[in-house]
């Protein structure tokens, strides 16, 4: 698995990541989860990305990857949900990064993002100072910040994060030339939604996810006529090797999908007139696409 280093930070992040949502549902057995964390750290995942919305997962990965701490790099996102603590309060910054600590399992967490809250949420008077404060006490590594569209670019501009992390994939490219120009400032940036919940599907998209449900229509709109058993890997490849990408998530609790996308990863760039096509195809309706959360 190729190692990037992530931005001006001293990580190096696996160029595939492990988006762990999959494993807070409870539905997930112990040992099931025990198994496909372990089995990604061994095929070469390091990035395992967390948050505090995701059910049991920060639990988890501190319980079943706490004796293995030196080979993974651990990614969470706070600002909500602790009982006692008022919501996108400079104390909830705090207690979260406190309460990701003890899930963990670790004195440090590698990467901590402020959780796609909106701007003016973002610019209020000591949220990001919370964050820097905690990383000046050593308990974060990467001060980052994960969201999309306005707050994504106001992040990427205040100088204030080392790490950003958005939704780029073959249906959301609006950030592509922003997380090129955070790569080239010293900025580590992870790609979240990396398969776009894969539109070529002949699914319909989950009824409370909206995204994937836009992810769909945009698909259609594009009509790339990629041949559908080799979407999945244009897409992921596609997303891996965009200039200024350090990571790209995928999450899944069935081990032989993350294996599959290992090895899409191992094939490389795309070709260039590929890549030029695709980004056509968004360009022609680009402007009024907007991220997606």
């Amino acid at each position: 698995m190729e190692l990037r280093v992530f931005g001006k930070n001293p990580l190096e992040v696996s160029v595939l990541g492990y988006g762990a949502g999959a494993i807070g549902d409870p539905s997930v057995s112990e040992k099931e989860c025990e198994h496909l964390l372990n089995s990604i750290v061994d095929a070469g995942i390091n990035l395992i990305d967390t948050a505090r919305s995701y059910g049991l997962s920060e639990e988890r990965i501190g319980r079943h990857l706490k004796n293995r701490r030196k080979d993974v790099v651990l990614s969470t996102k706070i600002g909500y949900g602790i009982p006692g603590y008022q919501d996108w309060t400079p104390p909830m910054i705090e207690g979260g990064v406190d309460q990701a600590l003890r899930l963990l399992q670790t004195d440090c967490i590698d990467i901590v993002h402020l959780h796609s809250c909106p701007l003016e949420t973002l610019k209020k008077d000591g949220i990001i100072d919370a964050l820097e404060r905690a990383a000046k006490a050593g308990k974060v590594r990467v001060p980052a910040y994960s969201g999309d569209n306005e707050p994504f670019e106001w992040a990427l501009n205040s100088g204030r994060f080392d790490g950003l992390q958005t939704s780029i994939n073959i249906c959301d490219q609006r950030a592509i030339p922003s997380a090129k120009k955070a790569a080239e400032r010293g900025i580590g940036v992870i790609a979240k939604r990396s398969l776009a919940n894969a539109p070529w599907r002949n699914v319909p998209p989950p009824g409370n996810d909206q995204a994937a449900a836009e992810y769909k229509l945009r698909w259609q709109k594009m009509a790339l006529e990629l041949p559908v058993s080799e979407a999945a890997a244009i897409a992921l490849r596609f997303v891996a090797y965009l200039p200024g990408v350090h990571s790209c998530l995928v999450g899944s609790s069935n081990l032989q999908h993350i294996r599959e996308n290992l090895e899409f990863i191992k094939q490389g760039p795309l070709p260039q007139e590929t890549v030029e096509k695709i980004r056509s195809a968004f360009d022609s309706h680009g402007t009024l696409w907007a991220g997606q959360i």
